[in-house]
């Protein structure tokens, strides 16, 4: 068991002010694999002090873009070193495939470090323009002491789509992770102690909600920065909004694949495994609406129940398992609940169902409602756990209407033999993030959902711009 006594502030590490601690579960053999204090407000203030100290006065902001991207380069390669270790915490933690940790869990953090070190050393951070009496020069300068708060996830990839941007952007950040996955912050802490940053650049203490809204409505805090529920994410906005605090907020989704007519189905369900189940269906971007013609929708349902159906349900360190346990019994409940509610609403489980398939762990049955209409609670509520609903349409405008028939928009793919028709479906889908044949997070290109997933963007160029603020100097002569 990894046991912590002390919380990273100010480049060090430090006792906590509180006695408290959290209690990492192992969401597959429900046992504690883990402990780390329970952060509290005084330890958050100590974690603001910190940042705002290296912000005002520290040299991480006064260096130039390109010598923070070097240090972030440098970064990378100690993180590169930590990989394997990383990937296995994670799937220690919440319960995320093996499989899918080495895949995405970690070498997609590594590839933002990389790129945004890469970026930050060509980034035109002034730019001279014409102005009326003589030369106006804008200016882009960090946006001062972020607040990273994250959820449980996709812990690392959360936390770098913020940390690497703020950092080329000098900015200085205390992190906030979900007190079910602390392990792999800390396991970060050590990383970013060993790199040299200066201290307080990154500052990180894993609390309960009470503290992270402290820490976002502390004063000394100029950007919040986000990923999670858009409950919590509209409180968020309206303490941002009080102050004027910068905010990002990446938020929930109810995301569709929309199967054409021309899909060859035997190609495309390894592809759709992926884009609909991904992390045991515990993703924002999941595509739990899959929307069929109606004239292939048996066919359709047979081979979306035949994917799931062979997809390995099991202990997530296995390499063979496909569907691992959920990060908690209260993420059980939930799942399961939504199970109830699609069978009282009248849809079909074709696959899975209410039946545990282990006895031990936090496991539910993946499963597929067919017979479903895009109105049930289940075709609207974000479930967030291996449940997907099979939807019919009519034609190809009538399955554009049903995917923005949502308050979501934040992904969504299309399925289709015409790569060009799937480009035309997709300009017209009200979605941030969206594939043709595939689905993939890109780390050059914006990440970000439309309507009710959010505010911002993450990734590419923009990711860095949110850490940025532009200042215009006019001049005379």
């Amino acid at each position: 068991m990894r046991r912590y006594d002390t919380l990273f502030i100010g480049g060090d590490w430090v006792a906590p002010a509180g006695t408290g601690t959290i209690e990492v579960i192992s969401p597959h053999t429900e046992e504690i694999v883990g402990r780390v204090p329970d952060g509290t407000p005084a330890d958050m203030d100590r974690a603001v002090a910190a940042a705002r100290r290296a912000f005002d006065h520290g040299p991480w902001p006064r260096m130039t873009m390109a010598e923070r991207a070097a240090a972030v380069g440098g970064l990378a390669e100690i993180y590169a070193s930590r990989q394997a270790e990383m990937a296995e915490l994670i799937t220690l933690e919440m319960g995320s495939p093996i499989t899918f940790s080495h895949l995405a869990q970690v070498p997609q953090p590594l590839a933002m470090l990389r790129y945004y070190a890469e970026l930050g050393a060509t980034f035109p951070v002034e730019e001279e323009r014409p102005g009326t009496f003589g030369p106006v020069t804008v200016r882009r300068e960090p946006v001062g002491v972020v607040a990273a708060v994250v959820p449980w996830n996709v812990p690392q990839f959360t936390i770098m789509v913020k940390l690497a941007p703020a950092l080329v952007a000098g900015c200085t950040v205390v992190v906030k992770p979900a007190p079910e996955t602390p392990l792999d912050a800390y396991l970060l802490a050590e990383v970013v102690r060993e790199a040299g940053l200066p201290d307080g650049v990154v500052n990180i203490v894993a609390a309960g909600r009470e503290t992270g809204e402290h820490l976002i409505s502390h004063p000394d805090v100029d950007k919040v920065a986000f990923t999670g529920s858009t409950a919590a994410g509209r409180r968020i906005a309206s303490i941002c909004g009080e102050s004027l605090k910068r905010c990002t907020l990446e938020l929930g989704g109810k995301s569709a694949a929309i199967i054409l007519d021309d899909c060859d189905l035997s190609s495309a369900m390894g592809f759709l495994s992926l884009a609909t189940l991904m992390n045991n269906g515990q993703a924002c971007v999941a595509q739990s609406r899959v929307l069929a013609p109606r004239e292939r929708y048996d066919e359709v349902v047979d081979a979306v129940a035949a994917m799931v159906a062979g997809m390995p349900v099991g202990d997530p360190a296995d390499p063979a398992t496909g569907i691992g346990p959920l990060v908690a019994e209260r993420q059980r409940e939930r799942v399961e609940g939504y199970i109830r509610i699609g069978l009282k609403e009248g849809a079909k489980p074709v696959v899975g169902g209410l039946e545990r398939p282990r006895d031990r762990g936090w496991y539910v049955a993946p499963t597929v409602f067919a017979g479903a209409t895009n109105e049930m609670r289940i075709a609207r509520e974000e479930i967030f756990g291996p449940v997907l609903t099979v939807i019919p349409y009519e034609d190809e405008a009538d399955a554009v209407r049903i995917a923005d028939d949502s308050d979501y928009g934040l992904a969504g793919t299309v399925w289709t033999a015409d790569p060009g028709r799937g480009l035309d479906v997709a300009r017209r889908v009200r979605a941030g993030a969206y594939g043709v044949n595939l689905f993939m997070i890109e780390t050059n290109v914006p990440f970000g959902g439309f309507k009710s997933s959010g505010i911002g963007r993450e990734l590419g160029p923009e990711g860095l711009s949110a850490y940025l603020e532009p200042k215009s100097i006019a001049r005379l002569g």
